[in-house]
């Protein structure tokens, strides 16, 4: 139980990805918020969390409001003490070229994607600091390198690369490593909605030969909030089966 009494707060935690990272740092002994806009579906996995015996709670929140996510963090903080591990997965598209892109699609993009995950570094990020230890894992993309129709999106997923290596720079003297990864094409709910044809299409171009699945992205944020993960800090891990590498 690496993570015993260590508190855990993973965004986007109803489904997906975000679902499964909860799942496994409270396998390891975590207590684990499970945070989500969709209250129902945060639900659900923290009461399958408890089922297996693990430590959960569901917490209804929407990132890009500063007063949502600090009223989150300080019920997790009364519940359990603050926030030790920090996994900024929440994440939307609202895809669109950029000349059709609306105002609104653009700043709910930059709200939930870039904003959010800045408003939950400075909820959870004054307990590590006082403490002297702690993890914060951001949810960047390979989408960050360039996507057509996807201007907001990308946007946001480079911003929070920029984020991450300054954070890293501000936050190493309190013993607290800053993180990010960028998924490449993961199986999930969200790309069942891509027709078959175009998934064949976009499997042809991972040299592994086939998607990645929601572990193999939860593995990996487990690892950098490891204890013995410590002398690494202000990197973007690629999580993609090669895609984005020349071939």
């Amino acid at each position: 139980m690496v993570f015993k009494d260590k508190v855990a707060l993973v965004t986007g935690a109803g489904q997906g990805i975000g679902a499964e990272t909860a799942r496994v740092f409270a396998k390891d002994g975590a207590r684990v918020a499970v945070a989500d806009w969709n209250e129902s579906a945060a639900q659900a996995v923290a009461a399958e969390i408890q089922k297996a015996g693990g430590q959960a709670a569901a917490y209804k929140v929407d990132v890009s409001s500063r007063d949502a996510v600090f009223a989150m963090v300080n019920s997790i903080s009364k519940a359990w003490g603050g926030v030790d591990i920090l996994i900024n997965n929440a994440g939307i598209t609202r895809d669109k070229s950029a000349l059709k892109m609306e105002p609104h699609q653009w700043d709910q993009v930059v709200g939930v994607n870039l904003t959010g995950p800045f408003h939950c570094v400075q909820a959870c990020a004054p307990n590590m600091r006082d403490k002297q230890w702690g993890r914060i894992i951001s949810a960047s993309s390979v989408s960050s390198f360039g996507a057509f129709g996807q201007a907001n999106y990308a946007a946001t997923k480079a911003g929070l690369v920029g984020l991450t290596r300054t954070l890293a720079i501000e936050f190493a003297r309190y013993g607290v490593t800053v993180n990010a990864i960028a998924p490449g094409f993961i199986h999930t709910a969200m790309t069942d909605a891509i027709p078959d044809e175009i998934r064949a299409n976009m499997i042809k171009t991972i040299p592994v030969g086939h998607e990645g699945r929601p572990i193999d992205i939860a593995r990996v944020y487990h690892f950098l909030a490891l204890p013995e993960s410590g002398f690494i800090t202000g990197q973007l891990f690629v999580i993609d089966g090669g895609q984005t590498l020349p071939h």
